[in-house]
């Protein structure tokens, strides 16, 4: 397990190369709003073979406080993660003609899920799977897929969450475990001693900057955990009572919550980036 409250430690190169840059993946790129025009369905064909992050559309079935279902942190959470992964390694990423790095929306019985190398989902706690879109997630996991879930928190949403993933795959053979300190995910490139617990923005204004447990005493601890297939790669990761995607979205919001959380966050994603696309 991870102790609470330390700071992650990142290569020198990496933080200095995030803190020089603060801003400008939010700046260059300002958010489109929410609604039928900032919506982009995956094509069944991308156009290029570089890295590009889908967003999981889902049905959500219950709500959870400061939660906006299948929308959370889209679509700036992906812009900004592709932009700094472009920036900090040698991925190629997918970009509009203009310069934008692309991102996608994709529903779980797209024919386009399978074209996708990540797919994420934020507030995954309210999320519900019909059973076209259990067989179809399914398929894509032991295909060689990879499935991120974030920012969801507390006992009542992982509970909700982990009753809709086991109708995809079983803990009979697929056992959910706790990622362990020593796993590679957390060195790909930047050295996680200490997996962060990052609260949204509007929390951690509105606590002062004190508190980063959306869900006081029920929250308290951040998960990292995992699903893998029967050759040890990760199908499905977990960042349980955390909003690592906060810290990419809010990067040029506030220099106080960019210092405080957002190298963290990156070498978070960069790390589970770099670790899928390799397995």
């Amino acid at each position: 397990m991870f102790p609470r409250r330390m700071p992650v430690r990142v290569t020198k190169a990496g933080i200095v190369l995030l803190l020089a840059s603060a801003g400008l993946a939010s700046a260059q790129f300002g958010f489109r709003g929410r609604g039928p025009d900032a919506v982009r369905f995956a094509p069944v064909d991308l156009p290029d073979r570089d890295f590009v992050v889908c967003r999981v559309m889902y049905t959500s079935v219950r709500s959870e406080p400061n939660g906006a279902g299948w929308w959370t942190d889209y679509p700036l959470g992906e812009i900004n993660l592709s932009t700094r992964l472009a920036e900090l390694t040698k991925a190629r990423v997918s970009r509009e003609p203009a310069g934008q790095p692309n991102h996608w929306v994709v529903r779980l019985t797209d024919e386009a899920l399978f074209r996708c190398p990540i797919v994420m989902a934020s507030d995954v706690g309210t999320a519900y799977f019909s059973p076209e879109e259990v067989e179809s997630l399914r398929a894509y996991l032991l295909k060689g897929g990879f499935l991120w879930v974030d920012d969801f928190w507390g006992t009542a949403a992982w509970d909700y969450w982990t009753e809709e993933i086991r109708k995809v795959l079983p803990p009979s053979d697929y056992a959910i475990e706790d990622i362990p300190g020593n796993d590679s995910i957390l060195s790909m490139q930047f050295v996680v001693e200490v997996f962060p617990q990052i609260s949204n923005i509007r929390f951690w204004r509105a606590t002062g900057g004190a508190e980063t447990s959306e869900r006081g005493s029920d929250s308290a601890e951040p998960h990292f955990r995992a699903i893998r297939d029967s050759h040890g790669r990760i199908m499905v990761l977990m960042s349980h009572n955390t909003d690592i995607a906060d810290a990419w979205e809010r990067e040029g919001e506030d220099p106080r919550y960019f210092y405080r959380f957002s190298p963290a966050g990156y070498a978070v994603g960069i790390n589970a980036v770099l670790h899928a696309m390799i397995h």
